[in-house]
């Protein structure tokens, strides 16, 4: 469990926002290596691992992005106004100690906003929205900002490190995703060693968090015959939620989607949740069933790619999902990663590959989409 818990922390506290994913690409690929026979990076910044085999070929994808900011502007007094990057509640913004990355390196700040103590009573009983607050850095004027290295367009990330909560419990920044990616990670760690007969392309996708990006030019360009998405999933086990909210809960074990957003997102095959049933059946291992309500995955738009790619998703329970303080189980992560490496054993047995499709990237003679 030590293993897991170090590599969470290493891709949580690091830093990636949409768009801005480079050393999360980077520690990827590095951690890619050795398990896969070959790393590329597309055209869009998707990090493609593949291992090839010559049955099935199967993605596995995880965003790296996280939600964050951008510099919007810098008033004369060297403030930074910002607008978010993904999906943020105003009342969480307030107060956080971030990261700008300038020019010329990163630079700490904080999210101020005009202080409550001379507000009027009105205003105090109102959320502050991100529109009225400000990054301080620490500059005197707006080019003293400059000077430092700060420009429009600046990518915003939170200053936060993963600990230890009781229990198995731990909290930090950007779980949502990069749970999943040390999901795949871990995955692929643990079939090193066997011979799965399915190709497995191991794809960390970027811009997930504004509007599935990466993940809908990355499907395009490999030849796929089912998808499986590794991700977070909301948890309704704390004050507030309703069982008929939310039944899933962490501690017990990693959850399997049979559809979300009401079926606007994906509606996973039954061949495919089948197939991730039996593989936690075989293996003994715990897990949920959702049909959830709200947001959607990569799975939204990999299922779409071309003729149409049979997609499931395999999640981690976490709380507090688009804040800094997510939360999750290691027992949960863990017992997730080996669900996704004992769905691609068992994947030659429950799918097959589709009639008509080139074979030319699983039998080895090719590797990932073009990249650069």
């Amino acid at each position: 469990m030590e293993d897991i818990r170090e590599l969470l922390a290493r891709f949580a506290d690091a830093h990636g926002v949409s768009g801005y994913e480079g050393d999360i690409s980077a520690l990827l690929a590095q951690e890619l290596d050795g398990v896969v026979d070959e790393v590329d990076i597309d055209g869009m910044g998707n990090v493609v691992g593949v291992r090839r085999g010559k049955g099935p070929a199967i993605m596995i994808a995880a965003h790296i992005d996280e939600i964050g900011f951008m510099v919007k502007y810098v008033d004369d007094q060297g403030f930074l106004r910002f607008v978010p990057i993904g999906g943020w509640l105003d009342q969480i913004v307030l107060g956080q100690r971030v990261v700008v990355h300038g020019r010329q390196g990163r630079l700490t700040g904080v999210v101020g906003s005009k202080p409550p103590h001379i507000m009027d009573e009105e205003d105090r009983k109102k959320i502050v929205r991100i529109k009225d607050m400000f990054i301080d850095v620490g500059a005197k004027t707006a080019d003293d900002a400059a000077s430092l290295g700060i420009e429009i367009g600046a990518p915003v990330t939170v200053e936060r490190s993963m600990t230890s909560l009781a229990n198995d419990l731990v909290t930090g920044k950007s779980f949502d995703d990069r749970a999943g990616v040390v999901m795949m990670v871990s995955a692929l760690r643990r079939l090193k060693g066997k011979k799965p007969k399915a190709t497995i392309y191991a794809v960390g996708t970027v811009q997930e968090e504004v509007g599935l990006k990466g993940a809908r030019v990355s499907s395009y360009g490999l030849d796929l015959d089912a998808a499986l998405v590794s991700e977070v999933t909301i948890p309704g086990d704390h004050p507030g939620v309703s069982k008929e909210q939310r039944h899933v809960a962490m501690g017990k074990g990693p959850v399997i989607t049979v559809a979300d957003a009401d079926g606007r997102g994906v509606l996973v095959p039954p061949t495919i949740v089948d197939w991730l049933r039996a593989s936690a059946d075989k293996a003994s291992l715990p897990y949920q069933l959702d049909v959830g309500s709200g947001g959607t995955t990569d799975a939204t738009a990999i299922h779409l790619t071309k003729s149409g790619v049979p997609t499931g998703v395999i999640s981690v329970p976490t709380r507090y999902i688009h804040s800094p303080i997510e939360v999750l189980s290691l027992a949960d992560l863990d017992q997730a990663a080996e669900l996704i490496a004992q769905a691609i054993l068992l994947a030659d047995q429950k799918l097959k590959p589709h009639k008509g499709r080139q074979q030319t990237a699983r039998s080895g003679s090719s590797g990932p989409a073009a990249g650069r």
